[in-house]
């Protein structure tokens, strides 16, 4: 314990998220730190790279310690695909975009309305096989909008038409879904600790919902987000309609929802998930200043993002944080109202985008050089 009115040391926890497009968590880390120690040689950092539950949290889990487990499963299209989950003793990360993101589409190819989350059962299924018992499940960044079906089917669930015959993979076929079977599910999850993480809390239809909110990234024009939240309706009325308007049923084109209603699932918000699990809590006691971020800062961030996060979880035991990131589209009293003492945008140091992408490690770099001098001097 450091003794009243002593000084000390300055020591930095660099928690930031990845620069999507440009660097990973782990390489904004390394960047951050090669900075603040060319300003400040000798200095004191821990790194400690996160994640809320979407692309990046099997890295973020690995970083900290956990193994990287791979698995081939079914990708959004039907084909094969390799995925990687974390495993360390029996808490299991897994997270859906490893199995059906749109990582795995060619570009300027989608499939709104018949990816499958098939390829996310069977990763979990992996994970059990391992002997998980408890599993962190992210999701976020998807290919998808199947409500979980594809996930649960590959679980041993069964959904029937009318005429007895499976329904087709994807979320348009779900209109024609008569019946729903669960009685094969994988009974492993009755007694699974099973924690949806994500940092989208939105119901599984409407206004809100995943079709109309997360359809246009995905694909799905005017007609398809019509075309999908009507079969999302009515998988809901098969499967369980008071789950879906629970938060995070909407999550992942409605992965979460599949989860809630049929593995037993407990939604939590990814970051807060993130934090315990990577040991945050240890980390932020030893530090004098946080440096936290992601590549756009804007108001999304201020909804359940990482960066947002950290500076909560700062601010909460009376640590400063400061945010680095490639674009910055808050106002300070927003960024205030976040936790966050001030933000540096690597747009200011290179305005044109491209150029500022492609120099991202160089440009952090000199970001963190500044943060040293305003605020270790």
């Amino acid at each position: 314990m450091v003794a009243d009115g002593a000084v000390r040391t300055p020591r930095v926890l660099v928690a930031a998220d990845k620069f999507k497009g440009s660097l990973t968590a782990g390489q904004v880390a390394e960047r951050v730190t090669a900075g603040l120690r060319r300003a400040v040689p000798g200095l004191e950092v821990e790194t400690l790279p996160v994640a809320d539950g979407g692309d990046g949290t099997v890295a973020a889990a690995v970083a900290a310690g956990f193994e990287r487990r791979r698995a081939e499963v079914t990708g959004p299209l039907g084909e094969p695909v390799t995925a990687a989950y974390a495993l360390r003793g029996t808490t299991a990360v897994v997270e859906m975009a490893e199995a059906s993101g749109l990582r795995h589409l060619p570009d300027g190819v989608f499939a709104p309305l018949t990816a499958t989350t098939y390829g996310t059962g069977e990763l979990l299924r992996a994970a059990l096989d391992a002997g998980a018992r408890t599993i962190v499940f992210g999701v976020g960044g998807s290919a998808t909008t199947d409500g979980g079906a594809g996930m649960l089917a590959a679980l041993g669930a069964r959904f029937l038409d009318a005429d007895g015959e499976p329904a087709g993979p994807g979320g348009g076929a779900l209109i024609g879904v008569a019946t729903a079977d669960l009685s094969g599910l994988d009974p492993r999850f009755e007694d699974v600790e099973l924690i949806l993480a994500s940092d989208v809390d939105n119901p599984l239809t409407g206004p809100k919902g995943a079709p109309a909110v997360f359809g246009p990234q995905k694909g799905a024009s005017p007609e398809d987000v019509a075309a999908l939240d009507d079969a999302l309706a009515h998988y809901a009325s098969v499967l369980g309609p008071e789950q879906a308007g629970l938060p995070g049923a909407g999550a992942a084109g409605g992965i979460g929802y599949g989860a809630l209603v049929a593995l037993g699932a407990v939604f939590r918000p990814g970051i807060e998930v993130m934090l315990d699990i990577l040991g945050f809590a240890g980390a932020l006691s030893r530090a004098t200043l946080v440096i936290t971020g992601e590549g756009s800062l804007d108001e999304q961030t201020l909804h359940g993002k990482a960066p947002a996060g950290v500076a909560a979880a700062a601010r909460a035991e009376g640590v400063d944080t400061v945010a680095v990131c490639g674009r910055l589209a808050l106002t300070d009293e927003m960024l205030g109202d976040a936790g966050i003492r001030r933000a540096y945008a690597l747009l200011e140091l290179e305005p044109d985008p491209a150029v500022c992408m492609a120099q991202a490690g160089p440009l952090l770099e000199r970001v963190a050089e500044s943060i040293a001098g305003d605020f270790l001097s």
